[in-house]
């Protein structure tokens, strides 16, 4: 190529010794463009609600070593909160996003065109700025605990043809969270404040059902788990809503010399986060557009 570029400061670009260079570079173009063929087609099929969903990798190491605290640490969450508030802002087509632990699904409209709907753009993208961010904001959230190496997350994506299957899927991960909390609250309250090791908080714990773990924590710690805040039990919900925005602006009036300084509001569409039940329909009520059939 660089041979080529010389000719062709030396030469016309009309000359025979151009035009060849030319024609070479166009045959080895056409030489090993065959590789392409090996490229396996991952377009998501069209009208389906596309789920992208990305965990934490060894997270419960990486929590031990970042002295995350137990049962729930709120840095940790609401820099995972802060994450997919930025991928959702970047990849606009999401629809709303749903996260607890170390977790976040997001889902992308059902006539999306993003990348012509290449599933594996969808999950690169959605991982990478997702890891990217936390990297970055990590200092907002934990000020005096160094990053000491970075976090790893891993991707999957799973269609769903109707609007059901979706919320039966976003009723799934809250289940799921809710579940994991509660045993996660009495497991910590065990080892925490009555002195078990976690094998013995564990054996405590083995084949009891919800019921008798909300009794051992009321009975032991007088904790009504019902009053744990929504986060811990319910997860974060992230949907996008337009928002009232006063600002102050300096501005010069009619016959005025100097600037004043008026107050201006202004409509914005940002990306806000719920902690509320979504397994019933008083969500989905609320918020029909996020179903809507045009989205």
């Amino acid at each position: 190529m660089l041979g080529c570029w010389r000719a062709a400061s030396a030469v016309s670009a009309g000359s025979g010794r151009w035009a060849g260079c030319v024609r070479g570079l166009s045959m080895a173009k056409s030489k090993f463009e065959y590789v392409r063929d090996f490229e396996a087609d991952d377009t998501c099929l069209p009208n389906c609600w596309i789920v992208v969903r990305l965990d934490g990798r060894n997270f419960h190491r990486f929590s031990e070593q970042h002295g995350f605290k137990k049962p729930n640490d709120d840095r940790a969450l609401h820099l995972m909160t802060k994450c997919a508030q930025t991928v959702m802002q970047e990849l606009e087509d999401i629809a709303i996003a749903y996260g607890q632990s170390d977790e976040y699904s997001f889902v992308f409209k059902k006539k999306s065109r993003w990348f012509k709907r290449r599933a594996s753009k969808f999950m690169t993208h959605v991982v990478s700025q997702f890891a990217s961010s936390y990297v970055f904001y990590w200092k907002d959230y934990f000020k005096d605990q160094q990053l000491l190496y970075p976090p790893g997350f891993d991707g999957r994506i799973v269609l769903y043809p109707s609007n059901q299957n979706l919320k039966d899927y976003l009723s799934w991960r809250q289940a799921d969270c809710h579940i994991n909390n509660l045993y996660n609250t009495v497991f910590w309250m065990l080892v925490q404040r009555s002195g078990l090791t976690p094998v013995q908080a564990q054996d405590r714990l083995q084949g009891t059902l919800a019921g008798d773990k909300n009794e051992i924590l009321f009975s032991e710690f007088n904790i009504n788990y019902n009053n744990e805040p929504l986060m811990y039990r319910k997860g974060t919900v992230l949907i996008w809503q337009k928002i009232n925005e006063v600002m102050t602006k300096k501005i010069k009036l009619p016959k005025e010399t100097e600037e004043k300084e008026v107050e201006v509001s202004r409509t914005k569409t940002k990306v806000v986060p719920l902690h509320c039940d979504i397994i019933g329909d008083q969500f989905w009520e609320e918020y029909p557009e996020i179903l809507a059939a045009d989205s």
